[in-house]
């Protein structure tokens, strides 16, 4: 549940099992969905287990433009159809 005033949901969702953790990697930029999804996992198995099985993901370079846009619809963003491909690229890492 977001708060009415913009802040940190992370203490009244009780779906977040580490809200400090979920706070921090916010406020680092990190999207809602991504700071619950590393801050759940580890507080299931240990932030460090969570740390070493972090991966590389692939690189947007190599995508198209057509494939850049079609992630940035899966991902519900607006405003992306006149991005160039770098526009786009840097919009999706800073998801």
């Amino acid at each position: 549940m977001p708060t009415e005033q913009g802040g940190s949901d992370a203490s009244e969702n009780p779906s977040i099992k580490n809200p400090d953790m979920y706070d921090a990697l916010r406020e680092d930029g990190a999207s809602k969905e991504k700071a619950a999804r590393i801050s759940n996992a580890a507080a299931r198995d240990g932030a460090s287990k969570v740390g070493k099985r972090g991966g590389a993901s692939g690189s947007y370079e190599d995508w198209t433009v057509e494939e850049l846009k079609e992630r940035a619809k899966e991902l519900d963003f607006s405003g992306y159809s006149d991005k160039t491909k770098d526009e786009l690229i840097e919009l999706l890492r800073s998801h």
